[in-house]
């Protein structure tokens, strides 16, 4: 078993709803460990668009790094996310921050995720997510945070999911087992 780290993000329609929705397709195919809490920041980019809520949330999975892409892209696809313009609205937005302590570079994946330690909204919840998480060569990742505090984000309470939201996902999970 990994440990993986995944950031969430959501700037259109139900963010919340869209960051608990891919929450369960993750939870239904790896074993949560932790999650953060819901944290509001300013987009990033040049486009003009609402502010993103943001969270991570931590996995122990057997998948391998291109696995657990497929999945966080198929997650996103679910939500209705659309890849038209670069740093643009999403309705879900997944990526994969850490894979255990490797470095890993394949086509249309780098990890650790290349803005990882200059995004405050990224290392603020991780943070809390998963305390004593580090870059591969074992640098621990709270030291980047005094570089991004200037950067506002906004912690804006638990990340708490609904009991029907969490049944369901146990039903899905027991499915998914079966099959």
């Amino acid at each position: 078993m990994v440990r993986v780290a995944v950031g969430f993000g959501s700037n259109i329609g139900d963010r919340q709803d869209h960051l608990d929705a891919g929450l369960g397709v993750l939870s239904a195919s790896w074993t949560p460990v932790s999650r953060s809490s819901l944290y509001e920041s300013a987009p990033v980019g040049p486009v003009e668009q609402g502010p993103f809520l943001n969270a991570v949330a931590v996995f122990e999975t057997t998948a391998g790094p291109a696995e657990v892409l497929s999945i966080l892209l198929a997650a996103e696809q679910s939500r209705g996310r659309t890849r038209e313009v670069r740093w643009g609205p999403r309705t879900l937005d997944l990526d994969l921050l850490l894979y255990g302590d490797r470095t890993v570079e394949e086509p249309g994946l780098t990890v650790p995720h290349p803005e990882l330690t200059n995004r405050r909204f990224v290392l603020e919840p991780l943070l809390e997510a998963w305390p004593e998480a580090a870059l591969p060569d074992g640098t621990p990742l709270g030291g980047f945070l005094p570089a991004v505090r200037d950067q506002h984000v906004e912690n804006v309470g638990p990340w708490n999911v609904s009991l029907w939201r969490r049944t369901w996902w146990r039903l899905l999970k027991a499915v998914s087992r079966k099959q």
